[in-house]
């Protein structure tokens, strides 16, 4: 199943959630059509017109927005106030401003840590889930990230360039890299931060340089994020397990990001779930095959909500 056309976007907005945060939302498809939010990964790394694509425009009311201290959102890059917690309230109080009863949550990546944080916290507002690259933010999903006992071994070479670039001082990788975020050198750290998740990726890696702010905002908060444990109170596993709702879950078997165990680990604590793996897809969703893939997914989930 191809794409559908991109469709515009009939309103945006800015929407005041506390601790003097501004979410950037915007709304595209039918205004009276069946509600979906996005989730975009990172953290931090923003929504995109791309993400539109997935849905019939005709069918959904498409709700993407940019999570605190993402893309579009203000204040720029903040990590003031800026937990999971906040970002699941953020979600419950977008929903509630926009009139939604229950809807429908597309994420990936990252998207699906805070899909899984959100159902745990208020299942009654989720009818039915489609997640991608499954990412469960535990220590070992971290650590194959960032230590030289995970996906390192795989790519030696660029995770050596990943370390000779890392800012100077004491401390891991990760912490310091975050304390590098925060000088006058911080967009030079943040393109090498990003390049390394790339390689991983499979998407083009950019020369060295200065970062955009895109950049910026996804090494800012990954770290903060990451350094924090993901800011999460128990297991994402054991929060839902046994819950019944449908999911479709898609997953390439080339993804170097989030490795297939998270994937599978999700399926067998979730009953209502079906797992969908994409021979050859990797792990962003504007790879081909995980794009037609995920329009799939989405036509499942409508089928087996409407019967």
């Amino acid at each position: 199943m191809a794409l559908f056309p991109l469709p515009d976007s009939y309103r945006q907005s800015l929407v005041s959630v506390g601790q003097g945060h501004q979410l950037y939302v915007e709304e595209s498809g039918n205004p009276e059509g069946v509600p979906v939010v996005v989730l975009h990964g990172g953290p931090g790394g923003g929504c995109s017109p791309f993400m539109r694509r997935f849905f019939d425009p005709r069918r959904f009311r498409i709700i993407l927005f940019d999570q605190r201290g993402s893309g579009q959102s203000r204040p720029f890059a903040s990590i003031q106030d800026n937990t999971t917690a906040h970002l699941v309230a953020d979600l419950e109080c977008l929903r509630e401003a926009m009139g939604i009863e229950q809807w429908r949550v597309f994420g990936g990546s990252w998207g699906v840590t805070l899909a899984l944080a959100y159902l745990a916290t208020y299942p009654q507002r989720v009818a039915g889930m489609v997640l991608r690259g499954i990412f469960l933010c535990r220590q070992q999903d971290r650590d194959w990230l960032y230590t030289p006992g995970g996906a390192a071994r795989l790519f030696p070479e660029q995770w050596a360039a990943f370390q000779e670039q890392a800012p100077p001082g004491e401390g891991d990788l990760l912490q310091r890299y975050h304390r590098g975020l925060q000088g006058e050198h911080a967009r030079y750290h943040a393109r090498n931060w990003c390049n390394w998740e790339s390689v991983l990726a499979l998407t083009s890696v950019l020369p060295p340089g200065e970062a955009s702010d895109d950049e910026l905002c996804m090494a800012m908060q990954e770290t903060h994020y990451f350094l924090h444990d993901g800011f999460l109170s128990m297991s994402l596993l054991e929060a839902c397990a046994g819950m019944t709702l449908p999911v479709e879950i898609v997953h390439g078997t080339r993804d170097f990001v989030c490795p297939a165990d998270q994937a599978l680990a999700l399926h067998q604590v979730l009953p209502g779930s079906r797992l969908h793996w994409v021979e050859g897809g990797s792990h962003s969703s504007s790879d081909p095959l995980i794009a037609r893939a995920l329009v799939d997914a989405v036509k499942r989930l409508e089928k087996r909500i409407d019967d």
